[in-house]
């Protein structure tokens, strides 16, 4: 259940694991092995679980306002850059405080000095600039530890902690499950909160789409899906960027046949 809503926590869009709603990918992936990326349209219209309170048509998902997923996690929504999402982590029994994919320091700074929060842990789901552009001052300001893939190791910014697929961490006593979901990048991982019922999909799935193919194959971009796709149907998924107020029809002519 979800613990009573703070009213200073921010309300935000997030998404439900959910059957019975279609996922398409951007028009931006149609340059890219078109017959590929078509078969992979094709395959993506399968029931797919996502939008939280979203009806079984096709339509932009309803905003829903979630501030503590547990009893004592809380998670934040912090606006960077232009469409960005990052979002902080706060463990009430231990003051504990992780921020996900911090495209900027301000924003995260500000956030945390009004609630007088230190910053203990940076979780990046892959590495492009706009989701870890505030490692560097966000690490030398509180002495936060960079958690990211093994595989984006060499990639990420000041990396301290190395996670791969499968692995387990603990994030006060909260357990994460580091699940690998490559198509938009070669490393993309995302943090699944089982106990908080929420994951972190950084830029593999957004409200409408997913993520470009700019380093993988739609065959791994579609297994990344169907791993999210298998996990509990209470799930709440936080993305990392917010698209849903682009023109809807970019995304519906998507659905007429070729």
């Amino acid at each position: 259940m979800l613990s009573k809503t703070s009213p200073d926590m921010a309300s935000f869009p997030c998404s439900r694991v959910r059957s019975g709603l279609c996922v398409w990918p951007g028009n931006r992936q149609l340059c890219i092995r078109k017959g590929l990326v078509y078969g992979f349209m094709h395959l993506l219209s399968i029931p797919f679980k996502t939008l939280r309170g979203a009806s079984r048509s096709l339509r932009v998902a309803e905003f829903c306002s979630v501030s503590n997923m547990s009893s004592s996690l809380q998670i934040e929504l912090v606006s960077c850059l232009g469409d960005n999402y990052a979002y902080l982590l706060h463990d009430v029994d231990t003051g504990t405080v992780g921020v996900v994919d911090p495209s900027e320091a301000v924003p995260i700074i500000d956030a945390l000095s009004r609630r007088n929060w230190n910053l203990t842990y940076i979780l990046n789901t892959h590495h492009h600039h706009d989701h870890t552009g505030g490692n560097a001052e966000l690490k030398a300001r509180y002495g936060a530890k960079v958690i990211g893939s093994g595989i984006d190791k060499d990639r990420i910014p000041g990396i301290d902690i190395v996670l791969n697929d499968g692995e387990k961490w603990m994030f006060a006593g909260h357990e994460v499950h580091v699940m690998e979901t490559p198509g938009y990048t070669r490393g993309h991982i995302s943090f699944y909160f089982p106990g908080s019922r929420a994951i972190f999909t950084g830029d593999t799935l957004f409200s409408l789409s997913c993520g470009k193919l700019l380093e993988g194959t739609p065959e791994q971009m579609l297994s990344s899906l169907q791993r999210i796709m298998s996990l509990p149907d209470d799930t709440n998924i936080y993305c990392g960027h917010e698209y849903t107020l682009i023109p809807r029809m970019m995304h519906f002519r998507l659905m007429q046949p070729m």
